[in-house]
């Protein structure tokens, strides 16, 4: 992995205001604001990559998650997933896990994603330790 991808830890990191109803992603200690996400995407502040999965394909080489069932009905697959690249080169779920499973029990061929690249999740961090965290494991992964 090239180095030039190194994060540069800042000291006057501000967090964004997480306003009620926000909807937050935790994976361990990282915390996304992923209504944050989704509304810069939408308004063009941040460029997403837009990538089609092949729904069955993802199936065979991702693990899946368990998933609350009684949430699938309300499930709206034709709203885009949202990956993020948690450690470079990776990308995971962080939004749309039902959606995706829905997508592949339905036979749905195909489903729209945005990929962000590790760099563009910095501002969308909901706690400082998080942000300090992800800064040094992102690193540490370039070596």
């Amino acid at each position: 992995m090239k180095k030039n991808r190194k994060i540069t830890l800042n000291e006057n990191y501000v967090l964004l205001p997480i306003y009620e109803g926000d909807e937050i992603y935790r994976n361990g200690i990282f915390h996304f604001n992923i209504s944050r996400i989704y509304d810069q995407i939408d308004s063009g502040i941040i460029e997403a990559e837009f990538e089609q999965i092949d729904v069955k394909r993802w199936f065979k080489s991702h693990h899946h998650k368990r998933l609350n069932e009684n949430h699938m009905p309300s499930v709206d697959i034709s709203r885009a997933i949202l990956q993020a690249e948690i450690r470079p080169g990776m990308f995971e779920v962080i939004d749309g896990n039902h959606r995706i499973e829905r997508a592949f029990r339905e036979g749905v061929p195909i489903i729209n994603s945005y990929k962000l690249k590790g760099e563009q999740l910095i501002p969308f961090f909901t706690n400082i330790k998080g942000y300090s965290a992800f800064v040094d494991y992102w690193n540490s992964k370039l070596l």
